[in-house]
């Protein structure tokens, strides 16, 4: 069975656009088009949107993709199972999140007295400590000053607070999704106040600088876990974003 760019979307959740988008990468070309000039998908090419939805989930950019379905030794059913172990240890580690949260719960309520080392059981702080490695490393005591200043920051903020900052994040990203969509260029006005905004939400965390904003930008490329978020997004948002503060620093700071 064949299926049209709009059945194949609505099979699968992947808008039209993006279907289009991989077309023109070479990621997910259709198996054929028809005298209708329609482009047409068969079962290989399912399958084909099936790893890619797989390894886009799994934080993987959309050049590291197309170059591993590329590899002449690229094995399917080897590729499941390495998918199958990183998600099982993945639920793993969320399983110990959702207990830490009904044990912090009940310490709150009264109900049974918690370690203070289960308030941060399941948490990432390998990760976290890469994080700002990284940042430190790139640009010095610059960083790893402001990087302190976040933590005594955040140190004082309460849940409304942490929410409001996700919120407004949220917010931030889905108008960069809806400028992108609209075509409009990371340095047009209109991107530009938006950006503004986002500026101003990092500014919540520390006084940023000129070299430290842009500095997010090659953290936000550098690691699986932002192009995994931002993905979420758009799938072209961490290029774009990249882009529209870079003119922002320059022009602005």
């Amino acid at each position: 069975m064949a299926y049209t760019v709009k059945q194949l979307s609505k099979l699968s959740g992947v808008s039209i656009r993006t279907l289009h988008w991989y077309d023109e990468k070479g990621l997910l070309k259709p198996a054929y088009i028809g005298s209708n000039n329609y482009r047409y998908y068969e079962d290989e090419q399912l399958l084909l949107l099936q790893q890619i939805l797989f390894f886009r989930e799994l934080g993987f950019n959309l050049n590291d993709i197309q170059n591993l379905l590329a590899r002449d030794d690229f094995d399917k059913l080897q590729a499941l199972q390495s998918h199958k172990k990183i998600l099982l240890n993945d639920i793993d580690r969320k399983k110990t999140l959702i207990t830490t949260i009904d044990k912090t719960i009940s310490h709150l309520r009264g109900k049974k007295k918690m370690n203070n080392e289960e308030l941060y059981y399941g948490f990432d702080s390998k990760r976290q400590k890469e994080y700002e490695e990284y940042i430190v490393k790139s640009y010095g005591l610059e960083a790893e000053k402001a990087l302190l200043e976040s933590k005594r920051r955040t140190a004082k903020w309460d849940q409304d607070e942490w929410d409001n900052v996700k919120n407004t994040g949220d917010a931030i990203h889905k108008d960069l999704a809806r400028a992108i969509d609209k075509g409009l260029a990371p340095e047009c006005e209109e991107v530009q106040c938006i950006i503004e905004r986002h500026y101003q939400l990092q500014n919540r965390f520390y006084d940023l600088t000129k070299n430290i904003y842009i500095g997010l930008t090659d953290l936000y490329s550098g690691h699986l876990d932002f192009k995994k978020y931002f993905d979420k997004y758009h799938p072209e948002m961490i290029e774009y974003i990249s882009k529209a503060i870079k003119y922002y620093a320059e022009n602005n700071l």
